[in-house]
């Protein structure tokens, strides 16, 4: 098995589905580069398409069922976070579709492989074609996983600061204070992104996503308090 394929395999397992229709992966993992553009190549454009619009309504969806409360503003405003390119290509280097895209010489030699746009789109258009292969469960259950920490953050600045709320939670019950470590770091040095997980002693750590190191804490720590402390 060669690198690529051994990638797409990860990726596959990655994301606990096979799919059914070989073809529609290849092309949902080709970059428009390859081939320059000729005909008879089969690149993921229109794929990113359909799924910048199947995102947009599992983020909805998710963001709805997550506080029926909150007013259009509000919802919109982490919707917005949640559908963007740069937190697609952060989803897209946690699953690892890097090392399985298809990309023309040239633009591999170019950092394609690390740059937020290509990601960003490639991932739109892998759940297009998860929602293609598999239908709409199969695309919200792969969103629901892959964008835990994202949401996670994106709920992050509800009511009181969640640092605070969770220091505050473990002081009361006697438990040292919580720590906060980072997972990764990753993206371009100017805009970079941050994968962070916070424990506190006798309870299972959490993690969270963000643009900075700050609103990733922040995210963990909303996690934490989701998760652990109103169960």
């Amino acid at each position: 098995m060669d690198r690529r394929a051994a990638a797409i395999a990860q990726l596959e397992a990655r994301l606990d589905y096979r799919f059914r229709d070989r073809g529609l992966l290849e092309r949902a993992l080709t970059h428009v580069s390859v081939g320059s553009g000729a005909r008879n190549v089969e690149h993921n454009e229109r794929l990113e398409f359909l799924g910048d619009r199947v995102l947009g309504l599992l983020a909805a969806e998710a963001l709805a069922a997550h506080h029926p409360d909150w007013r259009e503003g509000d919802l919109s405003r982490r919707h917005a976070m949640l559908v963007s390119g740069r937190t697609c290509a952060l989803v897209a280097r946690d699953l690892g579709l890097a090392e399985a895209l298809r990309l023309a010489g040239s633009t591999t030699k170019q950092g394609g492989r690390d740059n937020d746009r290509i990601l960003g789109d490639a991932m739109e258009a892998l759940m297009a074609a998860l929602y293609l292969d598999g239908g709409l469960a199969v695309a919200r259950r792969v969103f629901t996983s892959a964008w835990s920490a994202i949401l996670a953050a994106a709920v992050a600045d509800e009511g009181k600061e969640p640092k605070t709320a969770l220091q505050e939670w473990a002081m009361a019950r006697g438990l040292p204070l919580p720590t906060y470590r980072v997972i990764s770091r990753s993206g371009p040095d100017h805009a970079p992104t941050f994968i962070v997980e916070v424990s506190v002693e006798g309870h299972p750590a959490q993690r969270a996503a963000g643009f900075s190191l700050r609103d990733a804490e922040k995210g963990a720590a909303r996690a934490f308090l989701d998760q652990t402390c109103r169960t």
